[in-house]
């Protein structure tokens, strides 16, 4: 986005305009990735695959960024006879630019509001963003470019970073001595539960279940079920499908990303006609809620649970 204005605002004054000096091979295929991403993005989020939408419509910025590198608009600039060209280029930038913005805007509604407020147009609906071509020929951008992700003083992270350990360990402080006054004086009971115990296994048997830590890559509620979660869980180089009844704990978003305990080698079955592939560890209270088995500290994928 940043090259782009800088480089209107260089060579035209800010002003952007398609003069129809097109090259059918590299236009072409930026326009094709550009108009296609609408399809991809609206075909994942019916599945509920939010991250990779994004990584599709970022796709539009990684691909304009290359269509700069083809076109290489500083060495059209030398020649004034290639002005018309360079022009072109520029327009298509623009163009690709708004429709990644438009697709970007449920995502990231304020970075998406900046983009199109620094080339002075409007997020496009659904309907639009197929067509190349509806950026206004002739409209300028704004001469003051505004950088939309600016990098971090390391410095400044570190001393953020110090002062939120201080306030959450000072907050865990006063939390547990308040916990120890109130067990002191036996107004609060530690919070315990009894269950049925079952009988007694030899090692051997338990050393035959296979436990492992698993990352959560996708997740989707399981069509026409009312409790069950479908999760891609990469263990290791390879990835299971687990169905878990947890759909009243947890939402499909909130568990992608998370590092769980997994009983890996149980006998897959299919849940509501869904193939599940192992177990993911939970407890439960008394009220029946549950809560994932995650690790306390930081674990790769596929580390054994032993």
């Amino acid at each position: 986005v940043n090259r782009t204005i800088s480089m209107s605002n260089k060579y035209f004054g800010g002003v952007v305009a398609d003069k129809g000096a097109v090259d059918q091979a590299l236009d072409g295929d930026l326009k094709a990735v550009v108009t296609a991403t609408y399809g991809k993005v609206k075909e994942k989020m019916a599945q509920l695959r939010v991250a990779d939408s994004l990584t599709e419509i970022f796709g539009i910025f990684k691909r304009c960024n290359k269509y700069i590198d083809e076109t290489e608009p500083w060495i059209l600039a030398k020649d004034e006879a290639k002005a018309d060209r360079l022009s072109t280029v520029l327009y298509n930038l623009v163009e690709g630019i708004c429709i990644g913005a438009s697709l970007l805007e449920p995502y990231m509604p304020e970075t998406a509001g900046k983009i199109a407020a620094q080339l002075n147009t409007n997020l496009r609906g659904f309907d639009q963003l197929e067509t190349f071509g509806l950026y206004e020929s002739g409209n300028r951008v704004t001469d003051q470019p505004e950088i939309l992700f600016a990098r971090l003083d390391m410095k400044e992270v570190e001393k953020k970073d110090e002062e939120m350990s201080a306030a959450m360990a000072a907050a865990a402080g006063a939390d547990a001595g308040t916990e120890a006054s109130q067990e002191g004086s036996g107004e609060r009971a530690a919070q315990v539960i009894d269950i049925e115990p079952k009988a007694e296994v030899a090692y051997d048997d338990f050393a035959k279940m296979q436990f492992q830590v698993g990352e959560i890559i996708a997740c989707e509620a399981v069509p026409k079920s009312k409790k069950l979660l479908c999760s891609q869980v990469r263990i290791g180089s390879q990835v299971k499908q687990i169905v878990s009844g947890i759909k009243a704990h947890y939402a499909p978003e909130e568990m992608v990303g998370k590092k769980v305990m997994v009983l890996v080698n149980l006998k897959p079955a299919k849940l509501a006609g869904v193939l599940s592939e192992g177990m993911l560890l939970c407890a439960e209270d008394e009220e029946g809620q549950l809560a994932l088995m995650t690790p306390e500290k930081a674990m790769p994928a596929g580390a054994e649970i032993c």
